[in-house]
């Protein structure tokens, strides 16, 4: 029996204000445990909530992103429930009425574009965190989170396979960092997601019973969350089995989906609008302020890099796959005045090798885009070779000394005299009866064994045109 995949994802993008969503508390990481959590945040008696202006800019500006619906009238809605990082009993959000309506993600897999619908995309408050380690068996309770303004990214069950699921999830993590709304660092929590997962036979129209699994803070972990749970569910169907609607977590380590709890519906978070809050009308002049702030989005550079640049698909799509990186590169290019094919192949090649060989980001190379520049130009001018420029780059990422100080430090300037090139090759060729006599026997492979010797004995600063110019003279047939 064939079985057909249906795949929604809630994606929980934490906004980059300075403070909370409607507390002047600050929300940077790694402050000690309950230090930034104010009278507001924990709901004490007598307080009230006052909404951040610049998280409902970046709601907007999101929106327009994604080419969705704006609303002109937006409500926040408190959703009952008791859990103990939640120190009010209720977080606020929205329901009836979010920001952000009806928009959608294109995204590539396996060379075919598809486009995944947004539902909505509303504003909420984050909860606190519980600390189950180092508590001899207790749990510790983190409110510094409590408050911190969320951006939750619903999406249509339009994807099909895990695959699909992380492609999406990249393009919202791409794009909500291209915005400068979000951090996209995954590993602290401020971009997660929950998937709905269900399956159904081939063919059949209705959806099956889902199940969601649970902040879910990886994209390899996210497709192998998924995974594993359709497989747990068609196998509880083919075994004659029916699928629990249930809140469900990943265990990376066991490599397994586990039950949390029931899942709840709407109804059971009694929603009702927050009397503490206004309801937010959005104006023209809000909208014409955001629309002016939007950057160049991740696709529309991808297709001027290759307009602008000539790149084929594959390495715009690389370069562009960050707002940092993308800088660099156009940076890199202009600062060097070099062929933009040289300068990505540097930048794909050598220096993202070496920065994810460091778990470094673009943003703490360190080699800045005016060092790499002045490195490309000695290579273009022949100062050096390819080759050697590969050893100045290693120095330059060990120290701070640019590439002409490496250069002019270890010797490294490359041989262009014809005349000095050509005594090399006399003395290797004096050498090496045998292999001359091969090569105008006919075996043409026995070129390279020149060309390296050559490049051995002149340490590697031989100039390789001038070496393969002087060796075709030296040795015709």
């Amino acid at each position: 029996m064939q079985w057909e995949t249906v795949i929604g994802l809630e994606i929980h993008a934490q906004l980059a204000t300075k403070s909370k969503i409607f507390s002047g508390a600050s929300t940077a990481y790694g402050a000690e445990p309950n230090t930034q959590a104010c009278a507001v945040d924990l709901g004490f008696p007598g307080v009230l909530p006052v909404l951040n202006k610049e998280a409902v800019r970046m709601a907007v500006k999101f929106g327009m992103a994604i080419e969705a619906e704006i609303a002109d009238y937006s409500v926040f809605a408190r959703k009952n429930y008791f859990y103990p990082d939640l120190p009010k009993g209720y977080q606020i959000s929205q329901m009836d009425h979010p920001i952000v309506g009806i928009g959608h993600m294109d995204i590539q897999v396996d060379g075919k574009t598809k486009r995944v619908g947004v539902t909505r995309a509303h504003l909420e408050e984050d909860a606190g965190k519980s600390l189950h380690e180092d508590f001899h068996g207790l749990t510790g309770i983190d409110l510094n989170r409590a408050g911190t303004p969320l951006l939750e990214i619903v999406s249509e069950p339009d994807m099909r396979s895990a695959k699909d699921a992380v492609a999406y999830m990249r393009k919202i993590h791409e794009l909500v960092q291209y915005l400068d709304i979000c951090d996209g660092n995954m590993q602290e929590g401020s971009f997660r997601c929950d998937a709905n997962v269900s399956v159904r036979r081939v063919g059949q129209e209705e959806y099956g019973t889902r199940t969601e699994l649970k902040n879910i803070n990886s994209f390899k972990f996210v497709e192998k969350a998924i995974n594993i749970e359709v497989e747990r569910q068609i196998d509880i169907i083919e075994a004659g089995g029916k699928i629990t609607q249930e809140t469900r977590l990943y265990d990376a380590d066991k490599n397994e989906t586990r039950s949390m709890r029931s899942k709840e519906e709407a109804n059971d978070y009694r929603y009702f609008p927050d009397p503490d809050l206004l309801p937010v009308f959005i104006s023209k002049e809000l909208r014409a302020e955001v629309k002016a702030e939007l950057p160049e989005l991740p696709q529309r550079k991808r297709e001027r890099f290759i307009a602008d640049y000539k790149l084929d698909a594959e390495t715009a799509t690389n370069l562009s796959s960050s707002k940092d990186l993308a800088n660099y590169f156009e940076d890199l290019v202009k600062e060097s005045g070099c062929d933009a094919k040289i300068c990505s192949n540097w930048v794909t090649s050598d220096l993202l090798g070496a920065l994810n060989k460091q778990g470094l980001e673009i943003s703490q190379s360190p080699v800045a885009y005016k060092r790499m520049a002045g490195l490309l130009k000695r290579i273009a001018d022949n100062t050096i070779s390819g080759k050697i420029a590969k050893r100045v780059f290693e120095a330059m990422w060990t120290s701070d000394d640019n590439a002409d100080t490496i250069i002019e430090a270890q010797g490294l300037k490359q041989i262009t005299d014809s005349g000095a090139i050509e005594a090399i090759i006399d003395k290797i060729i004096a050498d090496n009866p045998g292999q001359v006599e091969q090569y105008l026997s006919g075996k043409d492979k026995v070129f390279g064994f020149f060309v390296g010797q050559t490049m051995q004995a002149s340490k590697g600063k031989a100039n390789p045109g001038e070496v393969n110019k002087i060796l075709q003279a030296k040795l015709k047939r």
